[in-house]
C-alpha cells in the first residue's frame, strides 16, 4: 500500500523538492510587516508556474490557494488573502507543494515576520528540532513510530528546556507522498516506537509537526479549511519531504546549498 520509488523516481522528487524549497525562500524574503499573506500567494504561484511546475495546493478538494499562509493561533491551512496583511510581531507558518513532471513536492517554515517575542521564537524553533529528530529517525531498518516517537520526545525534550509544556497536535500530520500529495501512511506526530509499517527503501514521507504555545486541542473555522488553537495561543509548523535511502534519510525538499 505504500509506494516505492526508483532511484530515477526520487530524483525526480528532489528536482520538485528543490522547486518548493526556491519558492518558501521567495516568500520568506517577502514577508514582512505591511505585506499581505495574498500577495505571498501570488508570489509563490508565479515562482512554480515560472519553473514550468503547477501548485499541488490550488484546487485540491476545493482549496482556493498555492499556500496555506497560517498566522498566529492559525495551525494549519490558512487561506492567503489581500485583507490579511502582516503585522510586526506575527509568526507566520507557510506549507507549499509543487507538481514537477507528476511528481510532488511538500514543505513548510515558519517565518518571523519583524521582531517576534522569545517566547513565539523559542515555540518555532522547537517545531522545527522536533521535526530534525523525526527526520535523523528515518532508516530503511526502522517503522514508521520511530519517527512520531522521535518527533515527541524532542518536542518535549526541547520544551522543558524551555520551561513550556507546549501543545502537540495530533489530529494533523505527516504522510506518505509521490505521485499524489497526500498517501499512505498517516505518519502521527506522537507515538510509541517500533509500531506501525516497516519502512523500506525507495518510500517518501512528508514529516511534519505542528506545535502550540498552549493547548494542543483544535478548531476548524467555517471556511472549512483554516485551524486555529482553541485558547488563541500561537502555532508553528515545520514540514520536509524525505526519501527513505540505504544511506538514511535525504531530504528531498532542503535547500541546495543545505543538501542532504
Amino acid at each position: 500500500m505504500i509506494e516505492i520509488k526508483t532511484s530515477g523516481e526520487l530524483e525526480a522528487m528532489r528536482a520538485a523538492g528543490l522547486l518548493v524549497a526556491r519558492t518558501l525562500r521567495a516568500v520568506t524574503e517577502a514577508a514582512r510587516p505591511g505585506v499581505s499573506t495574498g500577495e505571498l500567494d501570488e508570489l509563490a504561484e508565479q515562482v512554480i508556474r515560472d519553473a514550468g511546475a503547477v501548485p499541488s495546493f490550488k484546487g485540491y478538494h476545493g482549496f482556493p490557494a498555492s499556500i496555506c499562509a497560517s498566522v498566529n493561533e492559525q495551525i494549519v491551512h490558512g487561506i492567503p488573502s489581500r485583507d490579511a496583511v502582516l503585522e510586526n510581531g506575527d509568526l507566520l507558518s507557510v506549507d507549499c507543494g509543487a507538481i514537477l513532471d507528476g511528481w510532488h513536492g511538500d514543505s513548510a517554515v515558519t517565518i518571523e515576520v519583524g521582531d517576534v517575542s522569545e517566547r513565539d521564537r523559542l515555540l518555532s524553533e522547537a517545531t522545527r528540532l522536533a521535526m530534525l529528530a523525526g527526520i535523523e529517525a528515518v532508516s530503511p531498518r526502522g517503522r514508521l513510530t520511530d519517527i512520531s516517537h522521535a518527533i515527541e520526545s524532542k518536542a518535549r525534550e526541547v520544551g522543558k528546556k524551555h520551561g513550556v509544556e507546549y501543545g502537540m497536535v495530533v489530529e494533523y500530520g505527516g504522510h506518505g507522498i509521490g505521485r499524489e500529495m497526500h498517501m499512505e501512511p498517516f505518519l502521527p506526530n506522537v507515538g510509541k516506537p517500533g509500531k506501525g509499517p516497516k519502512l523500506a527503501v525507495g518510500m517518501a514521507l512528508a514529516i511534519e509537526p505542528m506545535l502550540t504555545g498552549g493547548s494542543a486541542e483544535t478548531v476548524e473555522l467555517e471556511d472549512g479549511w483554516t485551524v486555529v488553537t482553541d485558547d488563541g495561543s500561537k502555532a508553528a509548523h515545520w514540514e520536509h519531504t524525505v526519501a527513505i535511502t540505504e544511506d538514511g534519510p535525504w531530504v528531498l525538499t532542503a535547500p541546495e546549498s543545505d543538501d542532504v
